[in-house]
């Protein structure tokens, strides 16, 4: 692009050419039964330091501008229950997340539903570890069909697993956990847990000062 004379970030031009279905050639490795694993996107948050160590931009100037996401497991006396949940990283701000007893594709679409239905993105870049749940032809059609773009790395992404506080654990249905989870993320996460990297705001509270400050 330079040699033609044309200005664009890095960042415009993966997110161009993901849109547009265009990604890095990658060695694609077999399965067990000898098929081709699911594509991984290129680690597009990935930034090499001055010691030339490999560490990963979360930072955000907006809100929409990069989503984290992952998938962690939660114990019950009836058996495991698995939580996608998507932050954004300009607030920290839990904007989408599902909850199944199985970890299976739908769990990280319907994650990603939620999350483009309570945000109207555009171009958001939506960074997720390797796991074959984002690589699926589900959320890969899904990032497509919304003008988002995907990227992957080895790092897992949803940030510090806050979700998995103590109390969880005691709880002994899944019924019981999937509403404890719920009510955590809606009201104490999102609404009361204040975060120094806030500036001790909450993510709420931070998003509404963006908000006020864009509206002037």
């Amino acid at each position: 692009l330079a040699d033609l004379g044309i200005v664009a970030s890095e960042n415009r031009v993966w997110r161009l050419a993901s849109i547009a279905g265009i990604f890095a050639s990658h060695h694609r490795r077999k399965g067990k039964a000898g098929k081709l694993c699911p594509p991984v996107h290129d680690d597009l948050l990935a930034v090499v330091d001055e010691k030339g160590r490999v560490r990963h931009d979360f930072t955000a100037t907006a809100p929409n501008e990069k989503w984290l996401t992952d998938i962690t497991e939660h114990w019950t006396g009836e058996g495991k229950l698995y939580l996608c949940a998507i932050k954004d990283c300009y607030s920290n701000k839990i904007v989408g997340y599902s909850i199944d007893s199985r970890m299976k594709s739908s769990l990280a679409a319907s994650a990603l539903r939620n999350a483009i239905a309570l945000r109207s993105p555009d171009g958001t870049i939506v960074h997720s570890d390797r796991g074959s749940q984002f690589r699926s032809k589900k959320a890969m059609r899904i990032l497509k069909n919304n003008d988002l773009v995907g990227s992957m790395g080895r790092v897992a992404s949803a940030g510090d697993n806050a979700a998995k506080e103590s109390f969880f654990s005691l709880l002994q249905t899944r019924e019981e956990l999937r509403l404890a989870i719920v009510t955590w993320i809606e009201t104490k996460y999102n609404r009361r847990r204040r975060q120094r990297a806030l500036g001790k705001l909450t993510p709420v509270e931070f998003e509404m000062i963006y908000v006020a400050a864009d509206a002037v």
